[in-house]
């Protein structure tokens, strides 16, 4: 995780951006966050903020995190779509190469990939989800792709389709090896098909439960954690064994983020 000490919306980068930050309520919420984390029995490590890198906060994003029996500890470093962000990366990967993880650097050479907000495992480590639209190009997440073959990383590369659902991480998020939480206008019909044959089972959110950044949540140890909670939220979550934790981020939700954004798995083998 990144401590929130200079974070800000100052460039409009999604739908969600543009009412100003309550600092105080920031650096609040990004603790209790952490708080439940450590709850819920995972170990938190700290990346240091830059000043001027606003959302650098937003740890998902620098670098996809992996691991492998044949390439051991890596990472793909991201290629952000807005020049302000790109600046972020640099720290991330020296982050990572510091702590002995092999960095794979992609030629992304007017492609995009956005790191966890559009890469995402399938628990077990069994594939990635790899989505594009938006923030990640087609041309990304297919060089992606082709790179993760080599190890034989399977990814199943997805299209997203509402500006305001603009990463995979805010309408997609896997609660189990067996079931994952979506809202299905998020993707396109064709990716939808290719989440089903993926899950047995598929919880759909409601549009206002997606706005509230619903799927943008984190499973730890039993335990779901997520901006709201709504009766169709606990429901969907007892039949999969989960507990609800909420954890307000209302500052984080005016730059389009929330918990899942606010961190990376350095351990990259989910449950």
């Amino acid at each position: 995780m990144c401590p929130p000490t200079f974070f800000d919306v100052r460039e409009p980068k999604n739908p969600h951006m543009g009412a100003p930050i309550d600092r105080v309520l920031a650096e609040q919420q990004w603790e209790n966050l952490r708080r439940a984390l450590q709850d819920s029995g995972l170990n938190v490590e700290l990346i240091d903020p830059v000043r001027d890198l606003d959302d650098m906060v937003f740890a998902a994003n620098q670098v996809f995190v992996g691991q492998h029996p044949g390439s051991g500890k890596f990472i793909v470093p991201s290629r952000m779509r807005f020049a302000s962000r790109q600046k972020e990366v640099g720290y991330y990967v020296e982050w990572f190469r510091q702590r002995g993880y092999k960095v794979m650097d992609l030629d992304l050479t007017e492609e995009y990939l956005e790191g966890h907000g559009d890469l995402i495992w399938h628990p077990g480590g069994m594939r990635v989800w790899a989505a594009y639209g938006f923030r990640s190009s087609r041309g990304g997440v297919e060089k992606f792709a082709a790179a993760m073959a080599k190890p034989g990383i399977p990814v199943t590369i997805l299209e997203l389709r509402d500006e305001h659902f603009y990463h995979l991480d805010t309408c997609f998020c896997p609660l189990n090896q067996d079931a994952v939480l979506i809202y299905p206008e998020g993707l396109t019909e064709a990716s939808i098909t290719a989440v089903r044959q993926g899950f047995a089972h598929t919880h759909t959110l409601s549009r206002e439960e997606a706005l509230q950044f619903i799927a943008n949540g984190i499973v730890a140890n039993g335990r779901f954690i997520t901006p709201y909670v709504t009766p169709h939220l606990v429901q969907m979550l007892a039949q999969e064994g989960l507990t609800p934790v909420a954890v307000e981020t209302s500052e984080f939700e005016k730059s389009g983020g929330s918990v899942f954004c606010m961190k990376t798995f350095v351990d990259q083998t989910p449950d």
